[in-house]
């Protein structure tokens, strides 16, 4: 068990990205989440591994993405807070009505996180839509409950952030990381 890696997860438009980076700022380990990444890089190239298009291959490259963020992390000492686990691959793609193959049940089972989960609820007040992120307050409330059930299917304790200012939120983390 890796109990010194954290997942942050919750829907889109939470907070979870400047939440992250605040803490990195702070000193601590981060590693970004993958899927906005994947999202610039398939629209730069003219790919179709998107959201709104592939999702089986943006399953795909996020799984492949996160399992090398997740090896690399290994080399880092104390906390480490990643911007979504492996196992929101597998609710992404429950929430998609999509199978969850084999191989990736398995990284996910293998890909060990500390128990404790921080989830950025919905949050409507900070909610907003771009270019990369164009689900409905629907879909993102969707997302939520979806990563609720995948982490705590999968033995997980959920913990829920404040609706606070992405400070407080950092505090709040750190306090519990000092636990």
């Amino acid at each position: 068990m890796s109990d010194h890696f954290f997942v942050v997860t919750g829907g889109p438009g939470a907070g979870k990205t400047s939440l992250i980076i605040e803490l990195a700022r702070r000193g601590f380990h981060t590693i970004p989440e993958s899927g906005r990444a994947i999202i610039r890089e398939e629209v730069a190239s003219g790919g179709d591994a998107l959201p709104w298009a592939d999702r089986m291959a943006y399953a795909e490259l996020m799984l492949e993405r996160d399992l090398r963020a997740y090896e690399d992390a290994q080399a880092l000492p104390g906390p480490v807070i990643f911007d979504r686990g492996i196992a929101d691959i597998m609710g992404y793609l429950t929430l998609c009505g999509l199978p969850v193959p084999p191989h990736v049940s398995a990284a996910v089972k293998k890909a060990h996180y500390n128990r404790r989960v921080f989830l950025a609820p919905y949050w409507d007040e900070i909610f907003t839509q771009d270019t990369e992120r164009k689900q409905s307050q629907t879909e993102t409330e969707a997302t939520c409950a979806a990563m609720i059930n995948t982490y705590a299917a999968l033995g997980y304790e959920i913990t829920e952030l404040p609706r606070a200012d992405t400070g407080r939120r950092a505090d709040f983390i750190a306090a519990h990381l000092a636990c």
